[in-house]
């Protein structure tokens, strides 16, 4: 595999396709610069070694060139995290770019408008990708959370780079902690799944049942597993056309040696609202007219122990409905579990939108081990997929 590390830049322009897919609030402004910062390292390397470092990113879903989408609002906040004041420019194709291009020395970066501003991105467009490949010497994707898209910027252009690409620090980082979880894991491993659907996660659960041996389920996905053993779960979410699956993972789990750990108790309320009535009931026995919104006492109990007894732990998906006060404690208790099972050697890889969210919110993205940067790209990899965009530069 090789990364960033294994060339030198000086004098040399190195084309990096970033993820500076980053949120703005109303005044343009970056409301998490999360994704910045994990780019850090790579073009700082670049600059290091004397080369110039050539920008490229998506913004949004434009529907052609959108003034909202442009890449020039966050040009000063990145300037701000990498130390150098980062130059931009209008287009990502064209005279205008190749003139900027030229002009760029040794020290410098630049930073090319929103490729996505061109449908030939999406498209993974062969003449749209060449025309990006002039202007760089060395092509580092350093994106992961783009990695399992074939877009021009991903995946194709690396093919006029046949000797000169490599994994930027982000991605090699993102590679090596997935691999450590799946293929390289120190036992026992645990998976907990939680989100709202068991049918979103069908193919993570089948792929990893062969490289865990613990599996706390949570969230949403709980009901359909509880209903189908025959519980009662009243007006929690459910996917009835499931639960011959749920039963079937159950059943492959068992034949695997796999513990399976579902909530034994949860909070459960009378409306789908943070300032609903709330009440402690068995997972079985959730009465008509409410709805489990998070694990109850025991369960957190429960799965502290499991958490604690592991020394490789994968985490996608919260436990209950955290975005609401009322219904977090089950995911910031999950959160405390890990924090303290990694402080203990434990190796612990977060990753999956919702369950990222949390883990800023409640301030244990410091405590894991790693964090994951790409949520579809995550769930894809541990669904056993080898995504495009990594695939384009190992071969």
């Amino acid at each position: 595999m090789k990364t960033i590390n294994d060339f030198n830049f000086e004098n040399k322009k190195a084309l990096i396709r970033v993820d500076f897919n980053v949120p703005l609030n109303d005044q343009f402004e970056v409301t998490d610069t999360t994704r910045i910062e994990a780019a850090k390292s790579t073009i700082i390397k670049v600059l290091e070694d004397r080369g110039a470092a050539v920008l490229m990113s998506h913004l949004g879903r434009p529907k052609g060139v959108e003034e909202k989408y442009s890449l020039k609002h966050i040009v000063e906040k990145v300037s701000e995290i990498i130390g150098v004041q980062v130059k931009f420019v209008d287009d990502c194709i064209g005279d205008k770019v190749a003139e900027s291009i030229a002009n760029l020395e040794d020290g410098e970066v630049l930073l090319l408008e929103n490729l996505r501003f061109y449908g030939e991105e999406k498209a993974g467009d062969v003449d749209f990708a060449e025309q990006l490949s002039q202007w760089g010497d060395v092509y580092v994707n350093d994106a992961f959370g783009t990695a399992h898209r074939a877009h021009a910027s991903t995946t194709i252009v690396a093919q006029f780079f046949p000797e000169s690409k490599c994994f930027g620090n982000l991605l090699a980082k993102e590679i090596e902690s997935i691999d450590k979880v799946l293929n390289n894991s120190e036992k026992p491993v645990l998976a907990v799944l939680g989100g709202a659907k068991v049918s979103s996660k069908i193919t993570v659960i089948e792929n990893i049942l062969d490289k865990v041996d613990h599996l706390i389920v949570g969230g949403g996905m709980t009901y359909t597993f509880i209903k189908a053993q025959g519980g009662k779960v009243g007006d929690s979410i459910c996917e009835d056309d499931k639960m011959d699956l749920a039963l079937e993972i159950l059943a492959k789990a068992k034949e695997k040696n796999v513990k399976v750990h579902i909530p034994v108790d949860v909070i459960a309320a009378d409306a789908f609202d943070n300032n609903a009535n709330t009440q402690i009931v068995d997972v079985n026995e959730i009465p008509d007219g409410w709805q489990g919104l998070d694990a109850g006492p025991k369960s957190v109990e429960n799965f502290d122990a499991v958490v604690n007894q592991c020394k490789t732990i994968l985490w996608n998906g919260p436990l209950g409905v955290f975005e609401m006060e009322t219904f977090s404690k089950g995911t910031i208790a999950l959160g405390n579990s890990i924090d303290k099972a990694t402080q203990n050697g434990a190796f612990s890889l977060v990753g999956g939108g919702d369950s990222v969210a949390a883990v800023k919110q409640f301030g244990f993205a410091e405590k894991v081990s790693y964090v994951s940067t790409g949520g579809g790209a995550m769930l894809e990899t541990l669904e056993g997929k080898t995504l495009p965009g990594i695939n384009a530069i190992l071969n």
